[in-house]
């Protein structure tokens, strides 16, 4: 399984609003020339994270993104299912009726026991554990002006 610059970009993003929750709004630019990421891709991937209602919006001079959860709410499947859709390796192991062998075959029996693993592992993280890893490592010190 190879995870998407989507939903890597969108846990970036996501840590950037955490690690400044308490500071107030950002603004995408600015997480965009923090994290060496396009605005413009930034742009799109908020879209469905502001769907879900991860992520809450103000325009004007004192707007910017701010998350519309507290960080220890949001964990990294809900996250990566947001914008990649089903953590699934395979997608006989969520529906069986998509291969004629499901009943029959031993790897699809593996395939769901590792794809229960990353579920349960990115269900075991949030933003919060994600945020205080980042200043354990000392990447937590970003400076926002505006």
């Amino acid at each position: 399984m190879k995870l998407s610059t989507r939903s890597r970009y969108g846990v970036r993003l996501l840590l950037e609003l955490a690690l400044n929750n308490a500071k107030g709004q950002v603004f995408l630019k600015d997480i965009a020339r923090e994290e060496e990421i396009s605005e413009k891709y930034l742009s799109l991937i908020i879209i469905p994270l502001k769907a879900a209602g991860l992520v809450s919006s103000m325009r004007g001079a004192h707007g910017g993104y701010v998350l519309a959860k507290p960080p220890s709410k949001i964990t990294l499947k809900e996250v990566v299912n947001i914008l990649e859709g089903d953590t699934c390796l395979v997608d006989c192991v969520k529906d069986p009726s998509k291969c004629s062998r499901s009943g029959t075959c031993a790897s699809r029996d593996i395939w769901g026991i590792i794809s229960d693993r990353i579920s349960e592992t990115l269900d075991s993280f949030t933003l919060e554990d994600l945020a205080r890893m980042s200043r354990e490592k000392g990447e937590g010190a970003h400076m926002y002006h505006i």
